[in-house]
């Protein structure tokens, strides 16, 4: 445990500071290509779409199939280097192929996720999408090196790099706003050379975070070369575990493309593709910080256990991990919903647009807890090497999330679709978290659900008088139209002061939260309590 500790503190700085850097980051690319507008759109779904390729490649076949693989290979008399050499000369090959194929299909790509759009912007968000679609292969190395690293315990540097993105991608977009103007939301703004420019500077904050990566490969203490040699690597049970973890993400590919098709209808409306995204960007940073600094050392001691066939350390983990996310993410759920508007208006032009954009982030928070839940079940069958349970879950996860988002148009008026779609996708998380459950109890026996899930109870009845307290302040400064929301002020100052207000309504809501805690001696509390000593050095 305390080796645990100390993984999930140095992944914790790393992320938060990562995410600290993003979220500056991406309030420079909104100060420079605006946050509503066709322009806007078209950059935010190209620039999706080696994210949507890199979930695939990273979580569908890298994290699921991989990572236990060489769990297992590096207790090999040659710590894995042979398999590992002959790994990452298929994985590079592989990498160039699937860009190659995702370029060629750039304009039909672009199509679909732009269904409703003009020519205009189609031919906008192709030109953005020939720029950014590059990253695909260094996000697939950016993947197949760091989860290499974190099998072989080295954590830190997955978590730290995409810090250099960020600073690369602040400086470019800084630089491109003082040479070429700001908000430039509207297509006749864009010509080829203000597209390559931004294009580039996208791209190459990723390939500067891939060499970060490449930098620190030493620490795990192998030296690969180049083999063509793949018979003899397991290549077939390797296939036999990415086929259906590959078809897991490509539905949940196909459920993003149709929620994406149902939102691009408002484009450039209240609740248009960018603010989508914006709000899954805030979403992330709890989950980020929270789930996969302390998620991921477990992932891996999961595996370690799991190999070894010792069940009854693999079942103790996971309600060890359930209980400490849990104790993290409910509070981190409730204090952003307090502060959603705030925290929307970061990534806004005004307090009327942050009003609009907060229900979207809302009903992506509402999922929060359930999707900290379903990293530990569906790890702990990847530990197992079973791909396809994970697989039926979230086909049955796909099929509810899309009959949803289909239904919302007809129901709602396109402001608020992205926010009912954000919530039908929380509603069809928290059914696929009960699913997976159940059938992971099938097969391991009693997992202890009962003390866990009690456990996050005691958590939510702490956590909402901790709210009300925060929205109590909220209220007496004004609401929505108070400082805290950047109300009355332009530019950057607004996001700012939003900012502010946002962390003191957190803050608000984290105190209470503790010391409720504290009085009824919640055992949770030691352990979080732990982590926060080992990340702040103490």
């Amino acid at each position: 445990m305390p080796s645990l500790g100390r993984a999930s503190a140095m992944i914790a700085a790393g992320t938060i500071a990562s995410r600290a850097t993003g979220l500056i980051r991406a309030v420079v690319l909104v100060t420079a290509i605006g946050a509503f507008g066709e322009a806007s759109d078209a950059f935010s779904v190209a620039n999706q779409l080696p994210n949507y390729v890199f979930q695939v490649l990273s979580a569908g076949l890298i994290t699921a199939v991989l990572v236990p693989q060489i769990v297992k290979w590096s207790a090999r008399e040659d710590g894995g280097r042979a398999h590992l050499s002959k790994l990452f000369t298929l994985g590079t090959i592989a990498m160039l192929a699937v860009t190659a194929v995702a370029m060629l299909l750039a304009p039909w790509l672009i199509a679909l996720l732009g269904r409703d759009w003009a020519p205009d912007q189609r031919a906008l968000g192709t030109a953005f999408a020939y720029w950014c679609l590059p990253q695909v292969f260094f996000y697939g190395m950016f993947a197949l090196i760091g989860e290499t690293l974190n099998a072989r315990r080295v954590f830190g540097p997955y978590a730290w790099a995409p810090i250099v993105n960020n600073i690369v991608s602040i400086i470019g977009f800084a630089a491109f706003i003082v040479i070429f103007g700001g908000e430039r939301s509207e297509l006749h703004q864009w010509d080829p050379l203000l597209i390559g420019v931004f294009g580039g500077i996208t791209t190459f904050g990723i390939v500067a975070q891939t060499i970060v990566l490449v930098i620190f490969w030493r620490r795990t203490g192998l030296s690969l070369r180049p083999d063509f040699r793949w018979r003899g690597m397991g290549l077939g049970d390797l296939r036999d575990l990415a086929r259906w973890s590959f078809a897991m993400l490509l539905v949940g590919l196909v459920v993003s493309v149709v929620q994406q098709q149902v939102i691009s209808d408002a484009s450039g409306d209240d609740a248009s593709a960018t603010v989508w995204m914006n709000a899954w960007l805030v979403f992330m940073l709890p989950y980020s910080i929270i789930v996969m600094s302390i998620g991921t050392p477990y992932f891996t001691q999961l595996s370690e256990h799991a190999s070894e066939g010792r069940d009854d350390e693999v079942r103790a983990d996971i309600g060890r991990a359930i209980r400490t996310l849990g104790l993290l993410v409910v509070i981190a759920a409730v204090a952003l919903m307090v502060a959603a508007v705030p925290a929307s208006r970061v990534f806004t032009g005004s307090e009327e647009q942050a009003v609009a954009a907060a229900p979207v982030l809302i009903g992506f928070l509402a999922s929060l807890v359930p999707l900290a839940v379903q990293f530990i079940v569906q790890r702990a069958f990847y530990a197992y090497g079973d791909t396809r349970t994970p697989f039926l879950f979230t086909a049955f996860q796909a099929a509810i999330a899309i009959g949803l988002a289909l239904l919302m148009p007809l129901i709602f008026s396109e402001g608020y679709l992205a926010a009912s779609v954000a919530f039908c996708q929380s509603l069809s998380s928290l059914a696929q978290v009960i699913l997976a459950s159940w059938l992971l109890h099938r097969r391991l026996g009693s997992l202890g659900m009962g003390s866990s899930v009690w456990a996050l109870v005691r958590f939510t009845l702490a956590a909402i008088p901790a709210g009300i307290a925060a929205s109590a302040v909220y209220l007496l400064a004004g609401g929505d139209g108070s400082w805290m929301a950047g109300s009355g002020i332009d530019g950057i100052a607004g996001k700012l002061l939003a900012a502010v207000g946002a962390g003191i309504l957190g803050l608000i809501a984290i105190v209470v939260y503790i010391a409720i805690l504290a009085l009824f001696r919640a055992p949770e509390l030691r352990t979080a309590t732990g982590l926060l000593r080992r990340l702040t050095g103490r």
